[in-house]
């Protein structure tokens, strides 16, 4: 549905992915992977079609079985945390993430908690009070657990959410959750897998009122 049609939504709680969501981090992240295929003799083309919003050993698993997909992600994490320049807050998000409660948000991250609050310092975003980190689940997106887990944080069913998220793999997460999808498109584009019930580029079209029955957001043309 284009935003030019998009009623009022409603909602009890928000749950955000971050990279390409919240964090313009696209350029950063695939030059890592870029130097990392490169090391290991691997087509990076193969890799660009799976590693967006997948957690790293299940990017690596997929395209270098061979290796020890647990080790390598060390090494890309700890390059990628002394890597933070380059990474900017997508439009509109801090003076969204900032009309919230704490309690009504949480973070949903294919990210490892430490990485992910690293970079949502040095953007100048609020740390959440709530967030789930490549750590904190045992199968991550597209499965439906990490947004499942994102909702009972703030102890709500993931149907009474809206899930912000760019990549294919994270969309088909909050859908499979349940949750509505809002899909931020100034990263990855508009949405591939077709489950997003609404798109938009950033945060500065989409306005939310906080009402006696809960979250409502509207997206404006």
């Amino acid at each position: 549905m284009s935003v030019d049609s998009a009623p009022t939504l409603s909602a009890q709680g928000f749950l955000f992915d971050m990279d390409g969501t919240l964090i313009d981090s696209t350029l950063c992240i695939e030059k890592i992977w870029r130097n990392w295929a490169d090391r290991q003799q691997i087509d990076f083309s193969a890799i660009l079609k799976v590693m967006h919003g997948r957690r790293g050993e299940e990017t690596i698993a997929l395209v270098a079985p061979h290796l020890d997909a647990k080790a390598e992600t060390a090494r890309l994490i700890a390059e990628e945390l002394q890597s933070l320049e380059g990474n900017v807050a997508i439009a509109g998000a801090k003076a969204f993430l900032e009309a919230l409660n704490p309690e009504q948000w949480a973070v949903v991250t294919s990210a490892p908690r430490q990485l992910a609050l690293a970079k949502l310092a040095f953007v100048g975003l609020p740390t959440p009070k709530h967030l789930i980190g490549a750590e904190d689940v045992t199968l991550g997106k597209p499965n439906p657990d990490p947004y499942l887990q994102g909702a009972s944080l703030l102890q709500l069913p993931a149907t009474d959410c809206i899930a912000f998220e760019d990549a294919a793999a994270g969309i088909r997460s909050a859908h499979c959750a349940g949750a509505t999808v809002i899909a931020i498109t100034h990263a990855a584009g508009a949405d591939s897998t077709g489950l997003a019930q609404y798109q938009t580029c950033d945060f500065t079209r989409i306005k939310v009122d906080h009402m006696p029955s809960g979250l409502t957001v509207r997206i404006q043309a």
